[in-house]
């Protein structure tokens, strides 16, 4: 019975050195790879080339730029004559503003003080010397000055005084209206040049598509373009110019309104004596 003890034992203990042998043998043989692998070196990351996007910029043959280039005298001479046209209409635009504001604030000027001066001449030395009202009160004096002993006694004194009045106001309504005519020129010219221009940009392409036999895009493209440019020019002119009229000729009616009521005042009180 002992020795078959002994004899299980050993039989035992030879089984589990069997059965430990693949697996010690498989850690032993995955050391060395574990070993070899830490000691290689890292393979190095290939790292992407950096692009850098530039905008391309293309030139526009058909832009602004290409007309005046590549356009004619006729072209160029129609381009010219609406740049001098709209100059001249924002000139005469802002020009307009500030005179009628100035005329705005001497009117406002005139309070009750200038009506309860001792005398015409006093009132009158209290404006501004560049004043419209001081103008139209110094010719009321002047006339009513000049009235006697002169070739002028035969005329009542009312009818000369207001005469002498009533031109320094048209004076005064002539030079609010200087420049208004230039702007109804343009305003209803302007168009018509813009489209003289384009039937002009017509004909340039209708020539390249006979030259060439074929109406092909890039042969039309550049007239059609010069031509669709010269029209929005001629409206970019011309719609200002209309507005800047209508606008300026309702505040000369507000602030000729002011000049007149004025100026019969000033008549009034030469006619009451008060100089």
């Amino acid at each position: 019975m002992f020795l078959k003890r002994i004899l299980r034992a050993l039989a035992a203990a030879a089984l589990m050195a069997i059965a430990l042998a693949p697996n010690t043998a498989l850690s032993q043989a995955s050391a060395p790879a574990a070993t070899a692998t830490a000691s290689a070196p890292a393979p190095s990351v290939a790292t992407a080339p950096v692009v850098t996007t530039t905008k391309e910029t293309v030139d526009n043959p058909y832009g602004l730029e290409a007309l005046w280039k590549q356009g004619d005298v006729v072209a160029r001479g129609t381009l010219i004559i609406m740049i001098i046209m709209s100059i001249g209409s924002w000139y005469i635009i802002f020009t307009k503003l500030y005179e009628q504001g100035k005329l705005m604030r001497n009117a406002n000027a005139i309070g009750d003080g200038f009506w309860k001066a001792s005398s015409m001449k006093q009132a009158a030395g209290a404006l501004d010397e560049k004043s419209a009202f001081r103008y139209i009160a110094e010719q009321g004096i002047k006339a009513d000055e000049h009235h006697e002993g002169t070739l002028v006694e035969q005329i009542d004194r009312h009818t000369w005084i207001s005469m002498s009045v009533d031109r320094a106001v048209n004076n005064i309504n002539s030079r609010m209206q200087d420049g208004l005519a230039f702007l109804a020129t343009v305003g209803s010219t302007a168009p018509f040049v813009g489209l003289f221009g384009t039937v002009w940009g017509i004909y340039h392409a209708l020539t390249a598509i006979g030259i060439a036999g074929q109406a092909s895009i890039d042969k039309v493209a550049g007239p059609v373009g010069e031509a669709l440019i010269m029209t929005a020019f001629g409206l970019a002119v011309a719609v200002p110019a209309v507005m800047g009229y209508n606008w300026l000729i309702r505040r000369n009616k507000t602030v000729m309104d002011r000049v007149r009521t004025f100026a019969g005042d000033v008549h009034n009180v030469l006619l009451a004596g008060k100089r």
